[in-house]
């Protein structure tokens, strides 16, 4: 073989590398767009994580905030609630396991659902897990808790669904106190 030849697979071998690199550049500034299309909006991202002030929030109250376009109730319970709560025998429901983002795989006592070890503080997602109506709470229903007029769903004073349509207790998104009277969302 001689040194041209050797020279000239060289030069091929170049060429060859050179439009691939130059294709699969090509084909990443093409495909680019479609997957960051993908990500979050500016403005879902900024609401990703809030932080909620429960400072004026009194025992026997609640507060609806909006949160990734949903509303969430934040109720401050009263012991009688926390106690109406505790009572029920998990075997009495019709969905004995938790959607509890916060203590994900447990079972439906109030103990997992309740956002403090007194059980004062219940923080779900305000919305009906059979069609996703917003149910009317401060004590509505045949359990004294939520109840969704839409098709008849009762949810007890720990959001348990008790009666009705609803295939799930009402969901509990991540939540934390931050500080001692402000609860972060997300």
């Amino acid at each position: 073989m001689s040194h041209a030849e050797d020279h000239e697979g060289t030069r091929r071998d170049f060429l060859y590398y050179a439009t691939a690199g130059a294709g699969a550049v090509t084909a990443g500034a093409a495909v680019w767009p479609l997957v960051n299309q993908m990500n979050p909006s500016a403005d879902v991202q900024a609401l990703s994580s809030i932080r909620v002030d429960v400072s004026d929030v009194e025992v026997g109250t609640q507060i609806t905030v909006k949160w990734l376009g949903k509303p969430v109730f934040i109720r401050r319970r009263t012991q009688e609630e926390i106690e109406e709560a505790r009572s029920v025998d998990l075997s009495e429901l019709p969905d004995k396991d938790d959607r509890n983002a916060n203590k994900p795989g447990l079972d439906a006592s109030d103990e997992n659902r309740s956002l403090d070890e007194a059980g004062e503080w219940l923080v779900m997602m305000g919305v009906c897990t059979h069609l996703g109506c917003v149910p009317l709470g401060d004590g509505s229903g045949d359990y004294h808790g939520w109840f969704c007029p839409c098709h008849g769903s009762h949810y007890d004073t720990s959001g348990r669904i008790r009666k009705g349509p609803a295939p799930e207790n009402l969901h509990v998104p991540v939540a934390e106190f931050v500080e001692p009277t402000v609860i972060k969302l997300g």
